[in-house]
């Protein structure tokens, strides 16, 4: 996949930007969010997304989806262990590790937790995404410095659920990095694997994780940027309301990404 130098450059320039308005909210937003985690510990925002839990579903990139590397775009199918890809942060990381789940329709309708959420083109910014990205509902994205779930930006216009015409299946596939990271995707900030309380073992190849990360079982991967959650905005904003910040307005991340977003996708054709 690749695109002219014209379009690469309006890319480029684009996705500069937004990543650039992603880093200044940052500093604000990580102090939200250690707060809010410290004080809530055991709430949403500490979610383990543990198989039989809420929110068990998968957190992939769906088959077909570019994330960048240093020698360009590559199809998250096609990548293997020991390619490298470029975060944000302008690493070069290898692969670790590539979790695949497969999922097919045995009714009507796709099931909530499976059917993956369709960021549109330049959904989020001009250029950002460069082509239309489709994210499992619980993989998370990297806005205005913190990370919101897909399914909680869906505004049912630029992001909704949506399958790509002709899929009878779901293939999904994430990747492992030795930390937690946030590549490119479809030129978008996308989160790569957390490793937290044996989460990997929703996938179908969850056994050779231990081969790569011995300690894995017990594994606790930091976080890229603070993890914000749907279930978890009444207690934030709770918390900032009276604690915090009794006579001014609460912070609320997602409350505040979706609304924008929303309203772009008003003007987007």
């Amino acid at each position: 996949m690749s695109m002219n130098g014209k379009g690469r450059s309006e890319f480029n320039r684009a996705r500069r930007n937004f990543l650039g308005a992603a880093v200044a909210a940052g500093a604000k937003a990580a102090a939200i969010g250690v707060m809010a985690t410290s004080m809530f510990p055991g709430s949403a925002l500490a979610h383990r997304g543990r198989k039989g839990k809420p929110g068990w579903g998968p957190r992939c990139f769906l088959r077909g989806t570019a994330i960048a590397t240093p020698k360009g775009e590559v199809l998250v199918e096609n990548l293997r262990v020991g390619d490298r890809v470029t975060t944000v942060t302008g690493k070069s990381m290898a692969v670790r590790w590539i979790g695949r789940q497969t999922f097919k329709r045995t009714g009507a309708a796709w099931t909530r937790n499976v059917m993956p959420v369709r960021i549109a083109r330049g959904a989020l910014a001009d250029g950002v995404p460069a082509r239309d990205l489709y994210l499992s509902p619980y993989h998370h994205l990297h806005v205005d410095g913190v990370l919101i779930q897909a399914k909680d930006l869906a505004n049912g216009r630029s992001i909704a659920p949506a399958m790509p015409k002709g899929h009878d299946t779901a293939d999904y596939f994430h990747i492992l990095l030795d930390s937690h990271e946030i590549v490119l995707a479809e030129g978008a900030p996308a989160e790569t694997f957390r490793i937290e309380a044996a989460n990997y073992e929703i996938f179908a190849n969850f056994a050779e994780v231990t081969k790569v990360m011995p300690d894995a079982a017990t594994l606790t991967m930091a976080s890229f940027a603070p993890v914000m959650h749907q279930r978890g905005r009444d207690h934030l904003k709770a918390l900032l309301r009276t604690v915090v910040m009794p006579f001014a307005k609460a912070e609320d991340p997602i409350g505040d990404a979706h609304e924008r977003l929303a309203e772009r996708a008003k003007t987007l054709a």
